[in-house]
């Protein structure tokens, strides 16, 4: 499905919004301030506090950065490029994350469709205007259909949770950043760099990702020549890339481009709006 979007002017002002800097400038015009606690009683994306979600999450990440290497991601991109599996709407799809769960997200306990409808509505509450946006919200997290039969039914660890290069150093920001010393490529000297197999600013599309729904949705978009501007593109690869949007790891790697479409993602991320109460962290 080809859907026609203009591409937007970049800059630091977008429709009069500003885009945020931190946390700390969540607070909206009207006093809204983002609330202290999750579904749960604790801080948003607090992966040490115990709750009752907590002993999971953490086993979900042991494995994952045990398993997402190099040669783990490179051989499951070649494979998922392919875009052989399944051709439905956007909206079929949407239905599709019904029954899916996040095992990864300390937060919520929700069908992740609810999920994107109320990211697509508070992105069109606060910026009207920016179409392209309001798509990129509602499909940000399709690639989520791995976990489904159909598309393979790959593992939570390869399909959901925070997102990280792989092929230079793991940076010590990524959450439970310990158990990266279990992966094969961190005694590797390749890999265990600063730029690793990469050089300074060479940008973050040349860049591999953790293997996820992320870089799935990504590469589904890019193969089937999506008009979406390269700042929704960017969007749905890197929104759960916090040692960058949070964290500002590895901007050694981003050329101007990136550092232009970031604030666009600072913007989807941290969105003012009351209706992205239980989105603004995902």
């Amino acid at each position: 499905m080809t859907i026609l979007i203009d591409q937007p002017q970049f800059g630091t002002e977008v429709e009069g919004k500003r885009v945020l800097n931190n946390e700390k400038e969540l607070e909206g015009d009207e006093g809204f301030r983002m609330p202290n606690a999750n579904s749960f009683g604790h801080n948003f994306r607090d992966y040490e506090v115990e709750s009752e979600r907590q002993e999971g999450v953490e086993i979900f990440y042991r494995t994952n950065h045990i398993n997402q290497t190099y040669d783990f991601v490179k051989k499951m991109r070649e494979e998922y490029r392919k875009l052989d599996r399944v051709e439905m709407s956007i909206w079929e799809c949407c239905e599709l994350l019904n029954n899916v769960v996040d095992e990864s997200d300390p937060d919520l306990d929700e069908p992740q469709i609810e999920h994107l409808l109320q990211t697509a509505e508070a992105i069109r509450k606060d910026y009207p205007d920016e179409d392209w946006l309001h798509l990129t919200a509602l499909i940000h997290d399709l690639g989520k259909v791995l976990l489904l039969p159909s598309f393979g039914e790959l593992p939570q660890w390869a399909v959901v949770g925070d997102t990280y290069p792989v092929g230079c150093a793991f940076d010590e920001s990524i959450v439970h950043n310990k158990y990266f010393k279990e992966n094969p490529d961190y005694k590797n000297p390749a890999y265990n760099t600063k730029y690793g197999v990469y050089s300074e600013r060479c940008g973050l599309d040349k860049v591999m990702m953790s293997w996820g729904h992320d870089d799935y949705m990504y590469l589904v978009a890019k193969e089937n020549k999506s008009t979406l501007p390269s700042a929704g593109l960017f969007v749905i690869r890197y929104h759960s890339f916090y040692a960058l949007h949070r964290s500002g790891a590895y901007k050694h790697l981003m050329n101007e481009e990136d550092k232009e479409n970031l604030k666009w993602l600072q913007i989807f991320k941290y969105s003012r709006s009351p209706l992205s109460i239980r989105s603004q962290y995902f």
